[in-house]
């Protein structure tokens, strides 16, 4: 059973940061790409990035390219998000999940819910002044 959690939401303000983490206790991360996405309400799922098993390459929507950045930690069999300057429009429900060993909006250039297999339950980040 995969089984995914998410954590490290929170209430920020404008320009700051949270650091997501998501873990797993049953398999090893490093097996998986990993992919974050966010879903604000009224809205559709939007994959933000993803991280490769081998190779640890990345991926970012432009929507949070050069704030956010997706890091593994190997020792803690742990994926992170770290997101830097906040905005408003970062407010959503974060989840992460897995996708075979390769981030395959590497290669298309968008990232797609349904090429994702497990995931977690979501943590709530909320950008407020």
């Amino acid at each position: 059973q995969v089984h995914l959690v998410e954590s490290g939401g929170g209430l920020v303000q404008p320009g700051g940061s949270l650091r997501l983490s998501c873990e797993a206790s049953e398999f090893t991360l490093d097996y998986y790409a990993i992919g974050w996405f966010r879903q604000a309400p009224g809205k559709e799922r939007e994959g933000i990035s993803c991280i490769s098993s081998e190779d640890e390459s990345t991926y970012y929507a432009d929507s949070v390219k050069g704030r956010f950045t997706i890091t593994r930690d190997k020792a803690k069999n742990t994926v992170y998000l770290q997101m830097n300057s906040l905005k408003l429009e970062d407010t959503a429900v974060y989840y992460c999940a897995t996708q075979g060993i390769f981030c395959a909006a590497l290669t298309t250039g968008t990232m797609t819910s349904n090429e994702y297999d497990h995931w977690g339950q979501g943590t709530q980040v909320t950008v407020s002044s």
